[in-house]
């Protein structure tokens, strides 16, 4: 199959990219930058990806590159791992999401649909739900970080094609993303982010590229999955894992005035509540690589040399 890749560059389309291409798949990645991505890929041993330039608010260069056997898998939008959400910055996260979800409307209308597109989301979709049990039919959340899910999502909903959305909870990675700010604290005895009762939705990110993966096989799944391990956490006893892996006390918390003032709305991110279930994946018959904690955090904190990417 031949996957077109918006936001190929970043944690979750690079780690895709390293399973797909080894399997056979034709890994075509759409860049605002495409030399210094083919070159990004080459240095990682993949010189065979091609990659195509694109204004990431149109189909132009690269609508005619669909057929309705290829896949589509939309990651692409502004990072919100920035330190300060901005009026501008906030603007910046919404809109890049929005224009993508258009040009990819736009290259379908103009070229004809793939077989399938997958649709970027985040757990943020469900806002600060408390102690109340998430799944894919729960209603959406408020907040800024809700809306930008609910818009992100809203912007393919008229893909004339089979649609799955992922709702991605925390990736662990040690390299990018929310993990190593949250290792970092652990590191320094922290054991909790405010009051630590807050549910935190977590997935290794093997798990995160073999779940798209999956739902590009499945032909018979669509619609929502909430991508997150069926081992569910507090940032309690998240931080307290973390610790007991790296065999450090753990001693005081960090209180959410500190991190607010520190991180501004950012901080929602570690503040907000979210438990989330797979239940979709789960009925699905998804076969976790890391479906425990102390799987995930033993392979990232202990285990030396091998690929990004689990195999199947």
């Amino acid at each position: 199959m031949r996957v077109l890749i918006t936001g190929g560059t970043g944690l979750i389309g690079r780690a895709l990219a390293h399973l797909l291409v080894p399997q056979g798949y034709e890994v075509i990645i759409l860049s605002r930058y495409p030399q210094q991505t083919a070159q990004l890929f080459s240095q990682q041993g993949l010189p065979q990806i091609q990659t195509i330039g694109w204004d990431a608010t149109s189909a132009q260069g690269w609508g005619e590159l669909l057929t309705n056997e290829c896949a589509i898998v939309n990651l692409a939008g502004a990072t919100p791992a920035h330190w300060r959400w901005t009026r501008t910055y906030r603007a910046r996260i919404l809109e890049s999401r929005l224009s993508a979800g258009q040009a990819v409307i736009q290259a379908m209308e103009r070229y004809g649909p793939p077989a399938v597109l997958i649709q970027a989301s985040a757990s943020g979709y469900y806002g600060d739900r408390g102690q109340e049990l998430l799944t894919e039919t729960s209603l959406p959340g408020q907040g800024f970080r809700a809306r930008v899910c609910q818009e992100w999502e809203a912007s393919t909903a008229h893909a004339p094609t089979r649609r799955c959305i992922v709702r991605t909870g925390l990736v662990l990675d040690l390299h990018a993303g929310a993990f190593p700010p949250l290792l970092q604290f652990a590191r320094v005895l922290g054991n909790s982010v405010g009051n630590g009762h807050q549910w935190l939705p977590w997935i290794h990110l093997v798990d995160v590229a073999r779940a798209i993966q999956f739902l590009l096989e499945q032909r018979q799944l669509s619609g929502p999955f909430n991508l997150c391990a069926p081992e569910r956490v507090t940032n309690r006893a998240f931080l307290r894992a973390v610790q007991a892996v790296l065999q450090r006390p753990s001693l005081f918390p960090l209180p959410a005035f500190v991190l607010r003032a520190a991180l501004g709305e950012l901080a929602t991110v570690m503040l907000d509540s979210q438990h989330l279930v797979p239940e979709r994946l789960t009925e699905a018959t998804f076969p976790f690589a890391y479906p425990t904690l102390s799987q995930a955090l033993s392979q990232l904190l202990r285990e030396r040399g091998g690929s990004p990417v689990a195999k199947r």
